[in-house]
């Protein structure tokens, strides 16, 4: 009976013996998400970034993200989740949604953050984010989706993330499910930071 009574413990436990294996001694400067769990299939890693195209700190991280990147080949699948806080509007956001289903995304982030940092547009309003639209060769249609709030619940699904994560601030990134890091325990370094970021993911990709 004592026997029958440890095998059965012992498949209860068998899932989490797993997880623990499969979640390696991670580096670097991060906390775990409670109620997040680790994923990391062995091959590709999701870096989930929570990024504000209002956001100064976010535009100086974006010149980091290729060489990050770019010392794993292949191995990383980045996504973004655009939100805004204060005074923001969330039109930049569903403009980038709405670049990234139509195989756009990275340029529209990149012409956002132009439009906002070197060219001091109001990347809130809408005529603005059409000449954007128009630079980056997106169609008619992509004016009247904006103007229509056709990525609005997409738009207010990244902030309820955002929510479910505890972002605190921006750029945040969420590494493999539940490790989270930002600028903060770099000093705001963006340096550092790419470094933090480098640290860890060295340390899931082996």
């Amino acid at each position: 009976m004592m026997r029958k009574f440890f095998f059965a413990a012992l498949m209860l436990l068998l899932p989490s013996i797993a997880f623990a294996a499969g979640a390696p001694a991670i580096k670097g400067q991060y906390k775990a998400v409670p109620g997040k769990e680790f994923k990391y299939d062995g091959k590709t890693v999701e870096v989930l970034e929570f990024l504000s195209f209002y956001c100064g700190s976010c535009y100086e991280f974006e010149k980091s993200i290729p060489a990050i990147k770019g010392n794993f080949p292949k191995k990383i699948k980045w996504k973004i989740a655009p939100v805004y806080w204060g005074e923001g509007s969330p039109k930049p956001g569903e403009a980038y949604f709405l670049a990234e289903e139509a195989g756009k995304g990275e340029a529209m982030k990149r012409a956002l953050f132009k439009a906002n940092f070197i060219d001091k547009k109001n990347i809130g309003d809408v005529a603005v984010l059409e000449s954007i639209g128009a630079q980056i060769g997106m169609g008619f249609d992509f004016s009247v989706k904006l103007r229509n709030g056709a990525k609005s619940l997409e738009a207010a699904r990244a902030l309820e993330m955002a929510r479910e994560y505890a972002i605190e601030e921006t750029p945040t990134l969420i590494i493999a499910g539940n490790i989270a890091t930002n600028p903060h325990a770099s000093g705001h370094d963006m340096n550092d930071f790419k470094n933090n970021v480098l640290t860890i993911l060295k340390s899931i990709i082996k």
